[in-house]
């Protein structure tokens, strides 16, 4: 089931615990990706938080939003960047996307299986792929006061295994949001310090997002044609390299 872009949006941009897991998230992503100049930046689900430090220098940016959840525009104060689609069929040529990020699409998504499939289509050759879900062991998975606590969470292991199923590579994971998700004023006021000591010892605090960066695998075309070999090719011309028989006497010599 799909959140609505209401709630999310109010979430996100209008209550402080939206604003501590907007920064959070958007800081991880932006170490992953420092540059992205002359590339193709998509997000699906309810990615444009995340997508803002890329409009700048990108070729193209894209905010994907599933009919499901429904659309708005972003952002806010310059040209819509924002497109409604069916959540498995987007308008996006094949192998021309260069980075996709996937907030809140894949563990509300009741077609996991096809929306990784077209995932897997718009990705283009050297792309990859950030999935951002809930991590099924941390709190803010068990708090339906946030969008974290909507659909289907994963742990690690998990969510890799879902995505080797799908052809997808696992390059690397990190992990965010580490503070409570409480909006009480001391956490608000320390979310910069749960980040910087979760990031560090994640084993001791869990977080509350999963993050996987993936790139599609490709096989190699198989050869087409004849593949046998033939052992004794015929000598069509062999008589016209290599004259036979004896030479002719003729009256000024040999022929």
């Amino acid at each position: 089931m799909h959140l609505d872009v209401v709630d999310l949006h109010s979430f996100y941009y209008r209550t402080k615990l939206g604003r501590i897991a907007q920064r959070a998230l958007r800081e991880r992503i932006v170490q992953m990706w420092p540059n992205t100049k002359g590339q193709t930046v998509a997000g699906f689900g309810f990615a444009g938080p995340m997508l803002r430090p890329f409009l700048a220098d990108s070729r193209r940016v894209m905010n994907l939003m599933p009919g499901q959840q429904g659309v708005m525009p972003w952002p806010d104060g310059m040209p819509n960047h924002s497109v409604m689609v069916e959540e498995t069929l987007w308008p996006v040529a094949t192998g021309t996307v260069d980075r996709l990020i996937v907030l809140h699409g894949l563990e509300t998504c009741e077609r996991q299986a096809d929306l990784l499939n077209e995932i897997w289509r718009v990705l283009g050759p050297g792309g990859t792929a950030l999935f951002v879900v809930p991590n099924r062991t941390g709190m803010w998975a068990r708090r339906d006061k946030t969008p974290f606590g909507f659909g289907r969470p994963y742990s690690l292991g998990q969510l890799e295994s879902q995505l080797r199923k799908h052809k997808f590579v696992p390059l690397r994971q990190v992990s965010a949001l580490f503070a409570p998700p409480s909006h009480r004023s001391w956490v608000v006021r320390s979310a910069n310090w749960f980040e910087r000591f979760g990031g560090k010892a994640s084993f001791v605090l869990p977080a509350g997002a999963v993050m996987v960066e993936v790139t599609k695998q490709v096989h190699a075309p198989k050869r087409g044609g004849i593949t046998d070999v033939v052992r004794k090719p015929l000598e069509a011309l062999g008589g016209v390299t290599q004259p036979v028989g004896k030479p002719v006497q003729g009256r000024d010599g040999l022929v």
